[in-house]
């Protein structure tokens, strides 16, 4: 006998010791009108009406998009452009461009390629992105594709960070996100070699590696700082920033996080984290340290438990430093058993503040406990719908995103590299609504989740424990849909509470247009 939805939520919670009762409260988010219900309504009406759908979607206030890789983000026609205009050259085997010149027999150059050489020009761009890939007999796998066209478009991205982030903030600020959580790494990381050379690396002795390149780690954070300094320089200028003419881009808030390479020997990712977390430390631009690479890789697989050992060692040294790693993107078949036993639990062990992915969630020992933690702690978990399904083939009812609300870990939704899947992050929602069955007080929780979990500086304008109950200061402002001076007094010294704020006047405004029909 088939076993209805509600059936198998209440026999997922049974195997997995998770309580279903605060099932009610996942979706009662504060705050709620007479314009809340009738959006909602809305929105139902148009679940079976894609288009219609995106377009309310598309509108939607979305809050920040947590989980996002900035090499990953831009279109391939965009990294095409920039080649062109740097007169690069592009493989023709493999499609990997590299600076010129350009070798006659085996490049093609960059300059005028969409005009000259339009089948090639679109070949690439296939080759760099998720575009028209289909699995199947001699292609690569969808795991496979994903993370090879990095290396195809790394000698354009590398020139052009300050380009990428222009574009990704605009495309944020069309889509009526307000914060930008991005992963890239400064210039300083690939001269961290001489580090290392000579460094008395073994397992366990952290102290005494850290000692011998304490010094070396100062140097490169100063010239981190000095460039991302000139990174946001270009940036503002560019948009405008500033001036009369300032783009909307412009109001999107941004933060770097930066990343550490699972799938290097173990003392050049411990040099990694040393920078990361020395610079993380120094400039409140770069808000935590994470680490990525496929999770499957035999380094990052043989290597785990050191790196979770490593992170530990760093966030002792600095507690103030955020974590948000990438932990569980696994499936059964990818690893053997034992990879899916422990991912997630080791991550939040190491000090985890947020997980990315969390996808084998179902196969961890005492996922109960893990999960409760998560609840507990809170320990938000960074949802990647097209990511998941592209790369471990996990879509529909397969994926944990209800596995995770229905036990009470906060969510958030975010796009992982938009570029290369080819989306946005309405299209993340567009998908938590047709696949995971999700409705609009579900959304407008997980937009203001992104929110209460990224990791701007100050308090939140929700409470810590209870994040659909706001502060005191700011409770009766936000019954009233009004400031007052207490809950002014609180924002002013909050970037977040500040961001939070906004978005609250965003959804205000956006469901009264819904309701009255304005555009």
């Amino acid at each position: 006998m088939p076993i209805k939805p509600s059936g198998r939520a209440a026999l997922a919670g049974l195997l997995l010791g998770v309580s279903l009762s605060a099932q009610a409260a996942i979706d009662d988010p504060p705050g709620d009108t007479d314009d809340t219900a009738a959006t909602a309504a809305t929105m139902a009406d148009l679940v079976d009406q894609p288009p219609q759908l995106r377009q309310f979607l598309r509108a939607l206030p979305k809050g920040g998009d947590l989980h996002h890789h900035l090499d990953g983000a831009v279109y391939a026609e965009h990294l095409l452009r920039w080649a062109d205009a740097d007169q690069a050259c592009i493989d023709k085997a493999d499609h990997r461009a590299h600076p010129g010149p350009c070798d006659a027999d085996t490049d093609e150059p960059a300059r005028g390629l969409a005009s000259r050489a339009p089948a090639f020009y679109n070949e690439t761009v296939d080759a760099m992105s998720m575009r028209d890939f289909v699995p199947g007999d001699g292609a690569d796998s969808g795991h496979d594709q994903f993370f090879d066209t990095f290396g195809r478009f790394a000698a354009i991205s590398a020139r052009h960070r300050t380009d990428m982030l222009a574009l990704v903030l605009q495309q944020a600020a069309a889509e009526h996100v307000r914060y930008i959580e991005t992963m890239t790494d400064p210039a300083a990381l690939g001269t961290l070699a001489p580090l290392v050379t000579d460094m008395p690396w073994q397992t366990g002795a952290y102290d005494k590696a850290l000692a011998h390149i304490q010094d070396g780690i100062g140097q490169r954070v100063a010239a981190a700082r000095q460039a991302f300094d000139d990174d946001i320089d270009r940036l503002d200028q560019r948009l405008g920033c500033d001036t009369p003419d300032a783009q909307p881009a412009c109001d999107v808030a941004y933060r770097f996080q930066f990343y550490v390479l699972r799938t290097l020997p173990p003392e050049k990712v411990f040099a990694q984290m040393a920078l990361g977390f020395a610079l993380a430390a120094a400039d409140p631009r770069v808000v935590a340290v994470n680490i990525v690479a496929p999770e499957d890789n035999p380094t990052a697989r043989a290597d785990y438990r050191q790196h979770m050992a490593m992170f530990a060692f760093f966030h002792r040294r600095y507690p103030d430093v955020a974590l948000s790693l990438h932990a569980g993107e696994l499936t059964p078949g990818l690893v053997p058993p034992a990879d899916l036993r422990f991912h997630i639990a080791a991550a939040l062990a190491a000090g985890a503040d947020r997980i990315g992915h969390g996808v084998d969630i179902a196969s961890e020992d005492d996922a109960a406990a893990t999960l409760a933690r998560m609840r507990n702690q809170p320990v938000a978990v960074e949802i990647n719908l097209t990511s998941n399904d592209v790369i471990l083939g996990v879509a529909g009812a397969e994926h944990p995103l209800n596995l995770y609300r229905r036990a009470g870990v906060p969510v958030v939704l975010s796009t992982d590299d938009p570029g290369v899947s080819r989306i946005d992050l309405t299209h993340e929602y567009e998908r938590a609504v047709r696949e995971q069955g999700l409705d609009y007080r579900a959304l407008k929780q997980l937009s203001r989740n992104s929110l209460i979990y990224a990791f701007l500086p100050g308090p939140s304008l929700w409470q810590p424990k209870a994040p659909r109950r706001a502060v005191p200061a700011c409770a009766q402002a936000l019954e009233a849909q009004r400031m007052d001076a207490r809950c002014r007094r609180f924002i002013k010294a909050s970037d977040k509470a500040r961001s939070q704020w906004q978005l609250e006047q965003d959804f205000h405004r956006f469901e009264h247009r819904v309701t009255t029909g304005r555009s």
